[in-house]
């Protein structure tokens, strides 16, 4: 446990909301970087960069990556609490990392619209997953009913509905909590989709007391969400964040008690604004999935010297020789290619997640009619759904068994890759030394 999660159990506050207060009393703008844990390798590598840069960190979980039926990470909540637990202790980092949710409500979980589910079943199954995060010691929940798969095509659900579903959800973990005398969770609310009705001002305003005024017409006028989402100019086609929209949104949360956190900061290219604009958070995930692939091409090339060295033998001549592919393949003083790159592709084929990215004219396509960047590209941002099959676990093994022949640690280097990237937003955002400022700050008071 980390200083700063010592303190705030001692004053019984929610973790983040501590590390949020404690970053006004320090004499820099920072802005805190929620990584998405969208498989092991980037789970380890959010604390290490974390650790090498004495930088507080927060992770932010989906309900279709974390969540009872395990996502497709595989995950329960409890699952993910524990290993960020042991990874810590495996890495060394000795600071605090938060666990928090990320657009808990109907029908952000993808099983919700595949299968048509009525709105009360799926407010029913959010429910039970936003109070199984709390029980399992998540920090932070992002409560966000803000899509309804049943109203007519065009039609925005009202603000007034996600007011009161906001509250719903928020009652139902209080309750739970409460009555298990459970330590304050800090809750996260909004979404920077247009759906919500979020992105004028003034339905922002609107929303914002709607929740506050029913919060204290249910007895929880001590609740609080500590990040509001904004629109600020990031989606999932745009990287450019828009410092003068945040401003506004940045003061009209802070007359609240609340502050601003971007999500889709994936390749965003001014980070260096989020800081000076008063931002408070911000996620980023695809990016780093894509940072993982990268990493794992890079050894597959060095597995392609070796064929080309005569000390492994190419998929290609193991399906000669032997009549099947390496995959699970066994022979003794035979060492065959992983044959890694076509295995992850096929899988992410097979999934049918890809066919969610298709442009206009690409829909109807099968994923061989697609350019090779194009495929490339469906497979590069495709692949965390997938990280956990069997045959990509099987060939990743074998991969990294196979450049061990040559001294390379393969999942230290890939480790190592994400991690670098997620030091580019720790320096961009100012976190850099800044978790032992804030325990000197909070250590001083």
């Amino acid at each position: 446990m980390g200083r700063l999660r010592e303190i705030a159990e001692k004053r019984h506050v929610p973790l983040v909301d501590l590390m949020l207060k404690t970053i006004k009393k320090t004499a820099r703008k920072a802005t805190l970087l929620a990584v998405c844990p969208n498989s092991e390798a980037v789970t380890k590598a959010a604390l290490v960069a974390a650790r090498d840069a004495d930088a507080p960190m927060l992770y932010a979980a989906t309900l279709n990556q974390v969540d009872l039926d395990g996502g497709y990470t595989g995950w329960t909540q409890r699952d993910m609490v524990r290993m960020v637990a042991d990874f810590s202790s495996e890495y060394d980092f000795g600071g605090d990392a938060a666990v928090c949710s990320d657009h808990c409500g109907p029908y952000c979980k993808d099983v919700h619209s595949i299968g048509g589910w009525p709105v009360e079943p799926a407010m029913w199954g959010v429910g039970a997953s936003c109070v199984a995060a709390m029980q399992a010691g998540y920090d932070l929940l992002h409560i966000d009913p803000t899509i309804d798969k049943t109203l007519p095509e065009g039609q925005d659900i009202t603000i007034e509905t996600v007011i009161e579903r906001t509250l719903r959800l928020i009652a139902q973990v209080e309750r739970f909590r409460r009555a298990g005398g459970y330590p304050p969770i800090g809750y996260e609310v909004g979404t920077e989709e247009v759906h919500g009705g979020l992105a004028d001002m003034g339905a922002f305003r609107t929303f914002l007391d709607g929740l506050k005024d029913g919060l204290k017409d249910l007895g929880l006028a001590d609740v609080w969400p500590i990040f509001a989402v904004g629109k600020v100019g990031t989606d999932l086609h745009t990287t450019e964040f828009d410092p003068d929209v945040a401003t506004q949104l940045v003061d009209v949360a802070a007359e609240y008690g609340s502050l601003i956190k971007g999500h889709y900061t994936d390749n965003c290219t001014n980070l260096q604004d989020y800081p000076t604009a008063g931002m408070g958070g911000a996620n980023v995930g695809p990016e780093f999935t894509m940072a993982e692939y990268d990493a794992l091409m890079g050894l597959v090339h060095e597995e392609q010297g070796l064929i080309e060295a005569g000390t492994l033998m190419s998929a290609s001549c193991a399906a000669v020789q032997y009549g099947v592919t390496p995959e699970g393949i066994a022979i003794e003083g035979v060492e065959c290619e992983s044959d890694f790159n076509a295995v992850l592709t096929q899988a992410v084929v097979d999934s049918g997640r890809w066919k969610k990215w298709l442009q206009p004219d690409e829909r109807g396509k099968v994923f061989s009619e697609l350019s090779p960047d194009r495929r490339e590209w469906l497979t590069k941002t495709g692949c965390r759904y997938i990280w956990t099959d069997p045959r990509v676990v099987t060939a990743r093994k074998s991969l990294y068994s196979n450049i061990s022949i040559e001294g390379i640690d393969g999942e230290k280097c890939v480790v190592d890759a994400i991690a670098e990237v997620i030091g580019k937003y720790i320096t961009k955002f100012n976190l850099a030394g800044l978790y032992t400022e804030m325990v000197k700050a909070l250590e001083k008071a």
